[in-house]
């Protein structure tokens, strides 16, 4: 039976209507149904209709039976599927994300939450999932590529969420801080890390790749799935971390770690990343912002382009998917993030005629005034990096002495700050750079005198300038987003321009479709 040929609404009103209360026991027959089918297709191994009834069923069930209330619990449902401990594991694994999604939890469900993850003893969800059956090796099951990911995903977003929580003091209960007190080692950031870490040395996901690069592995080419009979959760799982692993560097302002997590995943390439849409544009969005943090400029244009131009051309494609709306919002953010990289590294020839005409209609005004590094241009900066930046966290744990403030804003504060000093000493080379792109050569002491300094201060700004326009590499080796540079030849500056290979693809392409559209136009005409 197809997942979405299923019956939702027997028994639908009475567990909406009527002010019932929710009742944690009672399993309506639409929720009876979805976990017998599941159930089944998973011992079955029947990836299309998993991913059917995870991607579809159960969000209908959860808009039509439970837009207010969590799911029945585990117990509850336990009966219809045998009582089988991996199943119930990844019913709660649900269980626990719809209540993030739908509801607003408490403290007491955020540490449950986290118990669920991480508990060994208590032998609950998924860190005992993953742990006992994944990582041990007894499982032999496949999920769909979207599940697995949206397992990571959530375990990084529901550490976030905590620290962001736990940061708000000013208004907490005594209660609420004695629970926080009790239970110190909740969303531990080490732990956090440790977990996502221990599945992707488990998982020899980086075996796995460069044996792929090598001929011997055919990992991306199925997009992770094993059809010899084995399970793909294990690899899948440890893929995932690593981009998860780079999510969480990012909210802590580690970049340069987080990029060397993500190192053995060729970000030129497609690859299983690219298999589902949330983890493509996450991958791409967290490896752009840390570029943009480390003045990889180049770096992050190009990567930016790429993720915009492909969200143009798909996005249609995904407009009844639940995460439609987050593919909205981050698509806005990284043309906020394109455009800071725009105006502090001008590399125009990168960006794609499509992104740049959208980007023209949504920052064109904005661009022009953020290249004059007045107060006007800092405050631009400031509210483009506000709106498209991560959200920052501070992983430590709070003071609890009298007077309790929030705190939950530091990190980001701190983040700002110094993006902020960093375009602050781009002031002086936009006047450089204005000189520079007039002249093929130039004296010292000509240069020297337009810019009204003298020529011990201009030495300076062009030793300056060679800093923030080159920045060091993941491979270590010196790159530069420069597009103009110079060399001193005694005390004459003699200025080289880099130029961007054309590109000629695209521009046919689009004449091609034009020339077609306008054929079938002819075709239409009838001729008398």
């Amino acid at each position: 039976m197809a997942a979405v040929g299923y019956d939702y609404e027997d028994g639908l009103q009475s567990s909406v209507d009527g002010g019932i209360p929710y009742d944690p026991s009672f399993v309506p027959d639409p929720v009876k149904s979805f976990v017998v089918h599941l159930y089944r297709h998973i011992r079955e191994k029947n990836v299309y209709e998993i991913h059917q009834m995870y991607e579809t069923s159960f969000h209908t069930l959860s808009d039509r039976m439970f837009k207010d209330t969590p799911w029945p619990s585990v117990e509850a449902v336990a009966q219809y599927v045998d009582n089988d401990h991996v199943f119930c594991l990844l019913y709660r694994e649900m269980w626990y994300r719809h209540l993030y999604a739908r509801l607003s939890p408490t403290l007491k469900q955020r540490i449950d939450s986290w118990d669920n993850y991480c508990s060994l003893f208590q032998a609950r969800f998924l860190y005992v999932f993953l742990l006992n059956v994944v990582l041990h090796g007894v499982v032999n099951m496949q999920l769909p590529n979207q599940w697995l990911w949206d397992m990571v995903d959530e375990f990084v977003y529901q550490f976030q969420s905590f620290c962001q929580y736990r940061a708000k003091m000013k208004n907490k209960t005594e209660q609420e801080i004695a629970l926080l007190r009790q239970h110190d080692q909740a969303w531990n950031v080490y732990g956090v890390l440790n977990f996502l870490q221990a599945l992707m040395e488990k998982s020899s996901i980086i075996q796995i790749l460069e044996q792929e690069k090598e001929g011997l592995e055919q990992f991306t080419a199925t997009d992770g799935y094993d059809y010899s009979g084995g399970s793909n959760v294990l690899k899948v799982l440890g893929y995932f971390s690593m981009v998860g692993l780079l999510r969480v560097h990012c909210l802590l302002g580690d970049y340069q770690t987080g990029l060397k997590c993500l190192l053995p995943i060729d970000i030129s390439q497609q690859g299983v990343y690219t298999s589902v849409i949330g983890s493509h544009i996450t991958t791409i969005y967290h490896y752009g912002f840390a570029n943009l943090m480390l003045r990889r400029y180049v770096e992050a244009i190009r990567e930016f382009n790429k993720i915009l131009l492909y969200i143009y051309k798909t996005k249609q494609y995904h407009q009844k998917s639940p995460q439609y709306e987050q593919i909205l919002k981050k698509n806005e953010q990284m043309y906020a993030l394109l455009t800071i990289c725009l105006s502090l590294c001008p590399q125009v020839k990168l960006v794609d005629e499509t992104v740049n005409s959208q980007l023209r209609e949504k920052y064109g005004e904005k661009m022009l005034r953020m290249q004059r590094y007045d107060d006007e241009s800092f405050a631009l900066y400031d509210e483009l990096f506000s709106y498209a930046c991560p959200k920052f966290i501070t992983p430590s744990a709070p003071s609890y002495e009298e007077p309790l403030v929030n705190y939950n804003q530091d990190a980001y504060r701190l983040q700002l700050k110094l993006f902020l000093y960093e375009v602050k000493q781009q002031q002086q080379l936009s006047v450089v750079r204005t000189f520079l792109k007039v002249y093929s050569t130039i004296s010292l002491e000509k240069l020297a005198t337009y810019m009204e300094v003298d020529e011990s201060t201009l030495r300076t700004i062009l030793m300056t300038y060679k800093h923030k326009t080159h920045s060091v590499g993941a491979d270590g080796k010196t790159i530069s987003n420069a597009d103009i540079d110079f060399y001193i030849d005694d005390d004459l500056i003699r200025v080289v321009e880099s130029k961007t290979p054309k590109q000629y693809g695209d521009y046919f392409l689009r004449q091609i479709v034009k020339l077609e559209a306008v054929i079938g136009d002819m075709d239409r005409i009838k001729l008398e």
